[in-house]
């Protein structure tokens, strides 16, 4: 950091401290300070003010004293009204401290940076029209209604697990965004309740999710002797039933992830069994034949089971009931 000033009086000290701490040329700051007292000397002084004409300001980098000048040509005249001392140092002041703040800002926001896609507990604060503001620790974050599930009842000072989305630029600065509908959650979720997930020896290859209604994931072992699915219901469902506590009801199937793409599509529709599966990996698309008993099973209510199940495989599905033999249909 170029050109250090010297700190001999409290003005130099806070500006050297913002200038170290935002990693900037003191100068640039003096810059800043600068263009607020022409923007004050406006304000508090409009007859004074002629927008035709160029401004400066003569500011002491040591004490913070400020003189004002309009520049016609190669001449400078010292225009500073009486008593405008005070309403520069209260500028430079304000510039200074709302530097401090942003620095404050930034560094809280780098720090939760480094940990996006990751869960977060945090608590309801307030509401700003369709969004949710959170409290997460040492910063604020903001849900938006594009994140929140419909099924979920909100009120302020409850108390949640929220998944550590993405920073996004607003008219308020960078602003943290947590979730609650993102697959992500769920598989925080089951990294915390699992230790076979947390160790890698499970590993969650795919979800899909209906926020706040049904979600299916997929699983793998990694490591021999692991039952994967077995591993994330847990000893009577204690592992799964603590998942879904956390996301108020929301069902979870857990179904075994396998290379064999027939295999994983039947599989991705349970709790229906017996299918006959057919695919097309060129077009991602597949035809499963179900038995009439296992057909609504297998679609779904409102044919959530098999959009869930597509969602999950990667491929179209299409389910049609098993064709009924001769001698069944002559009886």
């Amino acid at each position: 950091m170029a050109n250090v000033l010297q700190a001999r009086t409290e003005f130099a000290s806070a500006l050297n401290q913002v200038a170290h701490e935002r990693n900037l040329d003191p100068q640039v700051i003096l810059d800043t300070i600068k263009q607020a007292i022409i923007a004050a000397f406006r304000k508090d002084h409009p007859d004074q003010y002629d927008e035709t004409k160029t401004y400066d300001v003569d500011l002491d980098s040591q004490s913070g004293e400020a003189v004002i000048y309009v520049i016609d040509g190669k001449k400078k005249t010292n225009i500073t009204p009486p008593g405008f001392g005070r309403i520069a140092a209260q500028t430079a002041k304000q510039v200074i401290l709302q530097k401090i703040r942003e620095a404050e800002k930034e560094a809280v926001v780098a720090e939760y940076e480094k940990r996006l896609g990751t869960l977060v507990s945090g608590m309801i604060l307030r509401f700003i029209g369709n969004e949710i503001i959170v409290d997460i620790g040492k910063a604020e974050a903001i849900m938006p209604a594009s994140e929140q599930v419909y099924s979920e009842d909100y009120h302020i000072n409850q108390r949640m697990t929220f998944f550590l989305d993405s920073i996004r630029e607003s008219l308020r600065g960078k602003e943290i965004v947590v979730s609650r509908a993102n697959t992500g959650l769920i598989k925080g979720l089951f990294k915390r309740e699992v230790p076979e997930v947390n160790s890698g020896a499970v590993e969650i290859r795919a979800i899909a999710r209906d926020p706040g209604s049904r979600s299916k994931i997929a699983v793998y072992s990694n490591q021999s002797g692991v039952d994967p699915v077995g591993s994330c219901v847990g000893q009577k469902g204690v592992r799964v039933q603590a998942v879904i506590g956390e996301l108020n009801g929301e069902k979870i199937d857990i179904v075994q992830f396998s290379e064999e793409t027939e295999k994983f599509i039947a599989s991705a529709l349970s709790p229906a069994a017996g299918l006959v599966v057919k695919i097309n990996a060129k077009k991602a698309e597949a035809v499963v034949t179900a038995p009439a008993d296992q057909l609504s099973l297998a679609i779904g209510r409102e044919g959530q089971n098999a959009k869930l199940a597509g969602k999950l495989t990667g491929f179209h599905i299409d389910i049609k009931g098993a064709e009924k033999k001769e001698d069944e249909v002559s009886q």
